[in-house]
């Protein structure tokens, strides 16, 4: 992964809450393989609307060849990562409905970080660090 100064919704960005990233590496054959996961969000546009979406990033690499660097969180996202699926949302907002979590609790904590982000697109909620990107460096 990668971190952009500049958002792009093209790029795929995500907002990653640092404090939630975790990552294990194993090693085989001289090789390494990494599976992890991290709290994020993100902005999606689909038939014109933009939602903003929230929920589980699964971080991984395949036989990585070079020893992972695990020092901090930021060195973690900065291994080559692979997530060509995108996030798992647990809640998303469009400006008008909800969809995620039918636990009220849950829904009023969504919308507490979802309802700012569409508000100030495109913005970085308090405790996120954004943008980061499984895109190539430009």
């Amino acid at each position: 992964m990668i971190r952009e100064p500049k958002f792009l919704i093209s790029r795929k960005p995500f907002a990653i809450d640092l404090s939630t990233v975790t990552m294990e590496a194993s090693e085989r054959d001289g090789r390494y393989w990494l599976n992890g996961n991290c709290r994020a969000v993100w902005y999606r546009r689909k038939n014109g609307v933009t939602r903003a979406c929230i929920g589980r990033l699964h971080l991984w690499a395949q036989w990585a060849r070079e020893k992972p660097d695990l020092s901090s969180p930021e060195a973690m996202l900065g291994n080559d990562l692979d997530s060509r699926y995108g996030g798992d949302p647990d809640g998303r907002w469009d400006g008008t409905g909800y969809w995620g979590s039918e636990i009220p609790e849950v829904q009023a904590e969504h919308l507490e970080i979802l309802r700012p982000m569409l508000t100030d697109y495109p913005s970085t909620p308090t405790g996120y660090d954004g943008w980061w990107t499984f895109q190539p460096a430009r």
